[in-house]
This record gives structure tokens, sequence and C-alpha cells, in this order.
């Protein structure tokens, strides 16, 4: 069993039993308390699980990890996956550009290119594009949310759909096993489900640990969006869904860097 096998089973059974020991994962996996520890260490940074005295739990399925705390998660992943969706995007499209910690990656991705048109409701978006003088950057109106910068409420669903734009971008707290998009904040989900009405193309954002990660609000589902860009293969269920609804997906490889021009010739 490779290391990323046996973190993918850890996650099950931590979630299948509610909690689980370091002396019962070292046994069912035959391997070390220290390298149950490494796992149970790397897992929590990753927002997986819960990291407990002796052992894992469940994260909240009601309140979301701290916003601070999930701008350090998963730094080169996000990296990766911004710079593999802004090379999808052309020079001189219109886009809306959500809430999340990815998504603030993919602007600053976005600042290489040309003559964009940006309605955002993530302030921290604004502020990394507002220097872009060829970029008409646009923030919605409502109410600000302190903790992270986000714009909700109706007054911001109320402005964007007054647009159609030709992608919207979208990030995620988690993707159960049936494709369900969940949140944790309703206004917030209100407004991605705006998003997802007046955009064209709907590019999906999320790195590995999103997978199966509960939350308790449905924003969508995955058989919804055009694309999804990840930095792993997703669950066999979860491809399974995307072919189905032929939902293209990108997987960025920690091995390769993203060549925008390569990428271009090759989907165009």
């Amino acid at each position: 069993m490779t290391q990323q096998e046996r973190h993918e089973a850890i996650v099950e059974l931590v979630k299948h039993q509610g909690y689980a020991s370091i002396e019962q994962l070292a046994r069912d996996f035959d391997v070390t308390p220290q390298t149950i520890r490494r796992d149970l260490n790397q897992l929590a940074e990753e927002g997986l699980v819960k990291r407990v005295h002796g052992g894992a739990g469940l994260e909240s399925s009601t309140v979301n990890t701290a916003y601070q705390t999930r701008k350090t998660l998963n730094l080169d992943a996000k990296r990766r996956i911004a710079e593999m969706l802004a090379a999808q995007i052309p020079d001189s499209s219109s886009l809306f550009i959500n809430i999340g910690t990815s998504n603030e990656f993919i602007a600053e991705a976005l600042c290489q290119h040309t003559g964009l048109e940006v309605i955002t409701n993530n302030l921290n978006v604004a502020a990394i594009l507002q220097h872009k003088t060829d970029f008409n950057v646009i923030v919605a109106g409502g109410q600000v949310r302190s903790r992270d910068g986000g714009i909700i409420g109706e007054a911001t669903i109320d402005f964007i759909n007054q647009f159609k734009v030709d992608y919207g971008i979208i990030g995620i707290s988690g993707i159960d096993g049936d494709g369900s998009l969940l949140e944790f904040d309703y206004q917030e989900v209100r407004v991605a489900q705006a998003i997802l009405r007046n955009s064209r193309q709907v590019f999906l954002a999320a790195d590995h640990s999103k997978f199966h990660r509960n939350a308790v609000v449905r924003q969508g589902n995955l058989s919804q969006i055009n694309a999804f860009f990840t930095d792993r293969q997703p669950p066999d269920e979860l491809c399974r869904l995307m072919r189905e609804h032929d939902v293209a997906l990108y997987v960025a490889d920690p091995l390769i860097s993203v060549d925008a021009e390569a990428i271009a010739a090759e989907v165009g």
C-alpha cells in the first residue's frame, strides 16, 4: 500500500468511526505509531481530519477552517491549479471570480493576461487585480465578511444577475461522493449559485483535500460545471460522474510546470 492509499484509507476509516486512535491505525495498517503520527499530522494540515490527543477525528461539517489557516494549506497544489486554470482563460474575456483562497491564487495567475473584465465578490481578488491597468475590475455590492473579505447577501445576488459572462470561476469547501458541491455558509452558496446561472462556462478549482470533505450546505453538483481543476486524480465515483456529464478534468502534475502556450495549443 502506498502512502497516498494509506492516507485515503485512514480518512475513510475516521469518517466511518468518527474517531480512530494511533494504536488502532498502526495495527490496522501494519506500520509504526511514528508513521501514523506523521500521516495524521499531514492529513490534519490538509484539512482532511482533525488531530486530537491520541488519534484523529472528523472536521466539523458546520464550521469552516479559519481563513488564515486555509491560506497556508496546500500552497503548492493551489498554485499549480491556479496556473493550469489561468491557461484556459483567453485574453479579453469576461469572468466572475468568487470567494475562496484558491480563487485568490487564480487571480494572481491571471495577472499575466491582458484585457480581462472581472466581476468579483472577493475583496482580496479585487486587491490583487487592481494594479492591472488594462483590466476592468468590478466589485459586487453587499455585506462584507470581515473574516475573509467575501461579499454576500441579496444585494450581491441582484448585482451578479445583471451580467452574463464568459467564465465563472468558483471554489468549494467539499465535494461529496455523489458529486454534491458543499459549503458552510448558505449566503455564500446563494451568491455562487447566481454565478453558476450567469456564466457561459463554469470552472471549479479545488485541491484534493476537498474530496469527501463534509460541509452542511449544498451549492450544486459537479455535473453542473464545465471543467474541474485539481491536483490529484479524483475518486472513481467522481470521475464516473464527470464522464457521464462531459465535465473536463484537469489534474496538475506536481512534477511538470504549466506551459500556458502548450496547453492552449493542445486544446485549441
